[in-house]
């Protein structure tokens, strides 16, 4: 039995003429008449009853009529739902971000990919740590990851997104609260909260100290940005963050620009040679996220 024995079948049951099923479907009568004899012989039973007027069905053809049209739908479905996500329209994709873009930009990522890519489903990773990101993206754990460079491998490819800066994050009652900005310097005789050492932000709060003469005392570390903020909060220490970190924060959490505050940047990841459209027609979908009014990083 093939699918043209399906729509043959079904054009005949419905128009109840063989003339006239032969008409619809662009063929001459006598061979259609030939397959729908072909595929009763095939089933081992009568579907249809014929008489010089029309064309009736069987019990048997009532009960195949109903089957045979959910067949053909469910097969133009398929050729649907394939050609979808052949496209990049459709399917699965699986997304790391880190921390500080988990709270400012996932959600607009996420409310674009419901717009715009109806058909997608994430499987949304937050609060990753880019080394954990850059690993996952190699061994295909990942599909795209939104991470702080630097990375190691030459197996990820990267576009940058956005750059931010440090800023302190401070207790409310803290002795530099009041000030309206700080200097690293500042901050050399304080406790640190800190990321973990394999962190691309801590990696380069390490140098931005070191080069501002002195090297951050260490006494908590946190891998999310919602757990450092909340031993800020505690009275801990004070941390170093992107600004954009601040959305999590709570009212007894003050952030302070630094004057003297490196760069940090942000970037879309994914593993060299993964051209699936899926992936392309994400990445392509984030960046007016990051730069709503077209602004360059």
């Amino acid at each position: 039995m093939e699918t043209r024995h399906l729509r043959y079948f079904v054009a005949v049951a419905e128009e109840r003429h063989f003339g006239r099923a032969a008409a619809r479907l662009h063929m001459a009568q006598p061979p259609l008449s030939q397959q729908i004899k072909q595929l009763e012989e095939q089933l081992g039973t009568a579907l249809l009853t014929r008489t010089t007027r029309r064309v009736d069905l069987t019990p048997a053809g009532e009960m195949f009529l109903g089957r045979a049209r959910n067949l053909l739908a469910e097969l133009e479905q398929l050729a649907q739902d394939v050609r979808t996500v052949g496209e990049g329209a459709s399917g699965v994709l699986r997304v790391g971000f880190t921390g500080t873009a988990t709270y400012r930009l996932m959600p607009g990522i996420v409310a674009a990919a419901r717009r715009d890519m109806p058909g997608l489903q994430l499987n949304v990773q937050g609060e990753m740590l880019t080394p954990e990101m850059e690993e996952a993206l190699v061994e295909g754990r990942l599909d795209v990851a939104v991470l702080r460079p630097p990375v190691r491998s030459t197996a990820i490819e990267l576009t940058f997104l956005e750059q931010d800066r440090l800023s302190v994050a401070l207790p409310e009652n803290h002795r530099l609260a009041g000030r309206e900005e700080l200097e690293l310097s500042d901050l050399t005789d304080e406790p640190f909260v800190c990321y973990p050492p394999t962190s691309a932000v801590n990696l380069i709060v390490q140098e931005a100290c070191r080069r501002a003469g002195f090297m951050p005392r260490v006494v908590q570390v946190a891998r999310e940005t919602s757990t450092l903020l909340t031993f800020v909060d505690a009275g801990l220490g004070v941390a170093l963050l992107p600004t954009t970190a601040r959305l999590p924060s709570s009212q007894r959490v003050t952030f302070r620009p630094l004057h003297d505050a490196p760069a940090v940047d942000l970037a879309l990841a994914w593993k060299t040679g993964n051209d699936a459209p899926l992936v392309h027609n994400f990445l392509k979908l984030c960046e007016p996220v990051a730069h709503p009014e077209g602004n360059t990083p």
